[in-house]
């Protein structure tokens, strides 16, 4: 079972640290239990708990309300709030809960409300993005095991890949081309699924051909493609390493179409790169940087 400290509580609830003390000695809503140096500690239940309780106080509960209440009753009252009218935080709130139960019924309760009000993009980037931030809290504070994210992971990818079934049919033969790929060592593709959605919605042909792709293996798919654009990812590779060689080997073995590096690694080594790679610092910068370039094109 994860043990989570009180900053631990902080970060995951938004509540801070001050403020859950005195909710713990005022109104006795949790209760801290401590190691045989008398540490202070707090287990899953806690957590949830706590959740429930910045749901219900970031909807204009009280917290002098909420001490009164049965843990069940809190739970319940919680549950029962509608997704539409609850506040922005307690919605981040309600999906770290749902992560947790690892429950794809609350899930799909809170995106698919999101997804009617807003649309599917504005969902993404005003509610998954935030929640996939504070997922990575979670993974390195190791309050969640590995099954629990991808099991968030997994429904988070096929809400993209359905919308992006959902979309309407491009024009192959005026639409311009992109390749999407992830290189070795690469795993995570919902950024590039995401980059995918936004493509195909602007009318580009967007052709994904997997992760742990060499770049031999790119090369044969741009000569058999012959794309306009190559996008990639590069995040958890070259954590210990320069990334100046493999971009040197991109440069050198594909030079016939635009070459679009973003993620961690990318955005935080200095390299030097031609004039076909160009550094995306995110999804809108993806965008402008196309924009751009099929600008001074013309």
């Amino acid at each position: 079972m994860a043990v989570y400290s009180i900053i631990d509580l902080e970060k995951l609830t938004g509540v801070k640290a001050h403020t859950i003390r005195i909710w713990e000695q005022r109104y006795g809503v949790i209760s801290p239990k401590r190691t045989q140096s008398n540490i202070r500690y707090y287990q899953e239940d806690d957590l949830k708990q706590l959740l429930n309780i910045a749901i219900l106080n970031k909807n204009g509960h009280k917290i002098s309300r909420i001490a009164q209440m049965q843990p069940e009753e809190i739970t319940e009252t919680a549950a029962a709030l509608s997704p539409i009218n609850v506040a922005y935080g307690a919605h981040l709130d309600a999906l770290t809960i749902a992560m947790i139960e690892m429950d794809e019924v609350k899930f799909d309760k809170i995106v698919n409300s999101h997804i009617l009000q807003l649309g599917f993009e504005r969902t993404m980037t005003e509610f998954i993005y935030p929640f996939l931030d504070k997922l990575s809290i979670l993974w390195l504070t190791g309050s969640i095991s590995p099954v629990q994210e991808n099991f968030m992971s997994f429904l988070i990818r096929q809400k993209i890949i359905s919308a992006i079934d959902q979309l309407n049919s491009v024009d192959y033969t005026k639409a311009k081309k992109c390749i999407l790929y992830l290189p070795e060592g690469e795993k995570q593709e919902l950024s590039l699924l995401f980059i995918q959605y936004k493509l195909r919605v602007r009318n580009y042909r967007v052709i994904y051909i997997g992760h742990d792709i060499s770049i031999a293996e790119l090369k044969v798919a741009s000569e058999i493609i012959q794309p306009d654009y190559i996008c990639t990812m590069i995040t958890a590779s070259f954590e210990t390493a320069s990334i100046q060689q493999y971009v040197n080997n991109l440069s050198n073995e594909i030079f016939n179409c635009q070459i679009l590096l973003s993620g961690y690694q990318v955005n935080a080594q200095n390299f030097e790169h031609g004039k076909n790679i160009h550094k995306v610092q995110s999804l809108e910068h993806l965008l402008n940087i196309i924009s751009d370039l099929e600008r001074n094109a013309k």
